[in-house]
């Protein structure tokens, strides 16, 4: 479906039936416009509807625009993100490779790296690297979480995760979106807040957000600060490991 925005410019909408859908729903995430339809609801009124609503779709669209920023490419990208900040990022030829701090530049990563392997192996390594770093927030914050829960977490996913920034298996398998590492560090401690009460109450009760406020009083701004910043942060993690929206 192509739509119109105010500025002129014509944007295609994808669009879908949904058999449960009670109402006409326009979204937008960094994949762009999606309209969701009733079943019986016509081709005709979704356009209506999309042009009514315009205005907000053209906003939302330059919210969830994706960074312009290439793949991780040796020896030329020039910083990577990490906890909400650009880091400067040196590239080094070597034996090895190796991402980490570097050594003789503060606030900046050094990229060890053959100069004739393949980018994929850089891609590994930057995953690699983020997932430590993941790992070591969640083991740096989890203990002071860990009394007043009825037991401990079974064991911890962090990946790459399309929607959810994370959720809790009947297991006690905690997933978390492995672009948090991007995200401010009090958002991704809220999030690993937000799972761990799951195991108090499995649900989105006004108790459990009791035991979330009681843990994490400031989660509200976190919240906010996700769904404000938060598509960017995925969109910039794909990029950089190479895969499209």
């Amino acid at each position: 479906m192509q739509a119109v925005l105010p500025d002129g410019r014509d944007i295609e909408v994808a669009y879908a039936r949904h058999p449960r859908a009670r109402r006409i729903k326009l979204s937008v995430d960094d994949r762009g416009a999606r309209l969701t339809l009733p079943p019986r609801a016509s081709l005709a009124a979704g356009e209506r509807f999309v042009a009514e609503h315009a205005d907000w779709l053209a906003a939302q669209l330059q919210r969830h625009a994706p960074p312009l920023q290439r793949p991780l490419d040796p020896f030329i990208t020039p910083s990577l993100p990490l906890q909400d900040t650009e880091r400067p990022l040196r590239w080094q030829p070597a034996r090895l490779a190796r991402l980490g701090e570097d050594p003789e530049q503060p606030d900046a990563l050094l990229f060890e790296f053959p100069a004739h392997a393949e980018p994929a192996s850089a891609v590994r390594v930057l995953r690699d690297f983020y997932l430590a770093h993941a790992r070591a927030q969640v083991g740096r914050w989890l203990p002071s979480y860990l009394p007043g829960l009825p037991r401990p977490p079974r064991t911890f996913r962090i990946r790459p995760v399309r929607s959810q920034w994370g959720s809790l298996a009947p297991d006690g398998t905690v997933s978390l979106d492995l672009a948090l590492v991007l995200a401010r560090p009090s958002a991704f401690q809220y999030v690993l807040v937000h799972e761990l009460c799951h195991l108090l109450q499995a649900n989105h009760s006004p108790r459990f957000w009791a035991e979330v406020e009681a843990r994490f009083p400031a989660w509200r701004d976190e919240r906010d600060w996700l769904r404000e910043h938060g598509s960017r942060a995925k969109a910039r993690l794909r990029v950089l490991l190479g895969s499209r929206p």
